[in-house]
């Protein structure tokens, strides 16, 4: 069974032969996963290597989307962040013009101005957009780093079993092989949670953060309730332990 990646050169699902309508076709599925190919075991090698190109495929996929993802935020983060400067030269000119005499009236539109740089600033901000471009960028990068690894460690695997096994059986090489592509999985989706976890950090309304997959850095400790029965300790007091008899001297 074949994994579910669009052929370079022909037709993919719903893309055609465009390569724009493929990536769209790819993104509109997000990052809700893969199903993982499943097939006959019979030649260890072509399902080893089948099984290498779905990992790299889906790692590819997963910097791409990130790549797209920073696009548009790019783009509103620029022309917010133009905004802002625009506004605050703005604003601290035109009064200076007023105050010489040389514009009559600049001060008030000074203080529109001043009041659009703070309002580009705030929607920049609120939005998130300057930091979630950022996010973005460390992401896809992040991945295309694992990858590099990932292939350079497949190599080398490979170089080893073309020169001949010399540590192990066939079956702990391919136990070996596995072990590498699924390591960098785990990589990849830990790189996929942090993000997450920033971005939901970064939108929490309250002093305690959304609850994550994984603990969030710096959260504050919530201790379990007290068991039935039990009534809370004081602040600063000590529980009264039972006092045991002595042993017997003998």
């Amino acid at each position: 069974m074949q994994p579910e990646v669009p052929p370079p050169g022909g037709q993919g699902a719903g893309g055609g032969g465009d390569p724009a309508a493929r990536a769209a076709a790819a993104r509109r599925h997000d990052l809700t996963g893969r199903p993982f190919p499943l097939g006959d075991w019979g030649q260890p090698a072509a399902r080893l290597d089948e099984l290498y190109r779905w990992v790299e495929a889906g790692a590819l996929r997963t910097a791409e989307w990130y790549l797209h993802d920073r696009t548009w935020k790019r783009r509103g983060a620029r022309a917010l962040r133009a905004g802002t400067a625009l506004g605050a030269v703005a604003g601290a000119a035109l009064p200076l013009l007023d105050l010489t005499g040389a514009v009559n009236g600049a001060a008030t539109w000074g203080y529109l101005f001043l009041l659009l740089a703070v309002a580009c600033m705030g929607c920049d901000r609120y939005f998130g957009l300057t930091s979630g471009w950022i996010r973005d960028v460390a992401t896809a990068q992040a991945v295309q780093r694992r990858l590099q690894v990932l292939q350079f460690d497949w190599a080398s695997e490979s170089v080893r079993e073309v020169l001949g096994p010399t540590d192990g059986t066939a079956s702990e090489a391919a136990e070996r092989c596995l072990g590498v592509l699924r390591r960098f999985t785990e990589d990849v989706t830990d790189l996929v949670r942090s993000e997450t976890t920033d971005w939901m950090v970064e939108f929490r309304s309250g002093p305690t953060p959304l609850v994550m997959q994984s603990a969030v850095p710096g959260a504050p400790r919530t201790d379990p309730p007290p068991p039935p029965g039990r009534f809370p300790l004081q602040p600063g007091t000590r529980p009264n332990m039972p006092r045991q008899r002595p042993p017997e001297a003998r």
